[in-house]
């Protein structure tokens, strides 16, 4: 099988094409990072005008680099949510007009499948296995069971842990993207200059939070002398938050193994996903902690951990070929949750 896959989720404009025997055929993409710079964050309309003016030229390319023609695919897949809407209907409706005028079925992924499916590319990971989601949105642990089937464990009560790394970034003046300012600027830091609170640590469970987290970084940062914030206060403040996310980070997961083995007690792998993934000091707290588990790591390239078209070309093709085609009125969705029958979690709203 051969499968377009094309992301508008949020503020890049991606498409890629993939094979069913694990092989990147031709990917492009465009980042919007310099139209959103100047506001600190992504603003939902510029990036959707963004991704109604690229898209076209975005598919083409990636197309052009595969060296197969729109006749050689098997289908066409586009991130249909959870997202910015407006970014989210261009990337649909590019789909299914592609779909339509060249008779290709059309599949609809949830932009969370994509992460949660890359590793099945990236390591050929067999299912179950045990997912921490990190990223902008985001922060959950899932057991995943095979395509389109996905238990949460856990999720995030408040902010996800991108966000609280943007937060960060922005409160210490260190500019948009704020996860790798942060850290970059932590490995010049002492971790162990603040005393930043580990929220959640010690409870039973693996949900997450973080918003007590970001508090406690306003807060420090307020009591240090105003208008003398010096490079090394910067340091020491991002790595005693990366720090602090660590040991939460590390501890949810481990009540999750647990968690998860009383349903696969074989499972032998831990996968990480989602923006955050791409942060290597977490990526390296992890691999402890799944060594002292003996759990194998699997975290994909750092370029297929940000938003891309490759993960929706992959997931596509993992639905198309199990017959998991949708019809070209499927609407675009805000929000949808991987496992929409998971319990309610008290103040993750649409985290959940």
């Amino acid at each position: 099988m051969i499968v377009l896959g094309i992301e508008t989720s949020c503020d890049e404009t991606a498409a890629a094409v993939v094979n069913d025997g694990r092989r990147i055929l031709g990917e492009s993409l465009l980042s919007q990072l310099e139209a959103h710079e100047p506001f600190g964050g992504v603003v939902p309309e510029i990036a959707a005008r963004a991704h109604l003016e690229y898209a076209d030229h975005v598919v083409g390319q990636a197309m052009g680099r595969s060296g197969v023609t729109f006749a050689d695919l098997d289908g066409v897949a586009a991130a249909a949510g959870p997202g910015l809407i407006g970014g989210v209907m261009v990337g649909v409706m590019t789909a299914k007009a592609i779909a339509a005028v060249h008779d290709l079925p059309f599949a609809a992924v949830n932009h969370l499948e994509g992460h949660a499916l890359t590793a099945r590319l990236t390591d050929d990971v067999a299912f179950p296995y045990l997912l921490l989601l990190v990223s902008g949105g985001h922060c959950q642990l899932l057991a995943v069971e095979g395509v389109g089937a996905y238990r949460r464990l856990g999720t995030t009560i408040d902010d996800s842990l991108g966000e609280a790394f943007d937060k960060t970034a922005k409160m210490l003046g260190l500019g948009y993207p704020g996860g790798p300012a942060v850290e970059k600027a932590a490995l010049a830091g002492n971790a162990a200059r603040f005393a930043l609170p580990r929220p959640m640590r010690g409870r039973p469970g693996c949900h997450f939070s973080f918003s007590g987290l970001k508090t406690a970084v306003r807060q420090t940062l307020m009591a240090l002398p105003e208008g003398k914030l010096e490079t090394a206060d910067i340091a020491d403040l991002c790595a005693s938050f990366q720090a602090a996310a660590g040991d939460v980070v590390v501890e949810r997961c481990g009540h999750a193994i647990r968690m998860v083995r009383q349903t696969h007690p074989a499972i032998g792998t831990l996968v990480v996903a989602g923006g955050v993934a791409a942060n290597a000091y977490l990526r390296g707290r992890l691999g402890e902690l799944a060594k002292a588990e003996s759990l194998r790591l699997v975290a994909p390239p750092q370029r297929l951990c940000t938003d891309n078209g490759v993960m929706i070309a992959w997931a596509g093709l993992e639905r198309l070929r199990l017959g998991l085609a949708d019809g070209l009125d499927f609407a675009p969705r805000p929000r949808w949750p991987l496992d929409p029958d998971a319990p309610p979690a008290t103040g993750a709203g649409v985290k959940a």
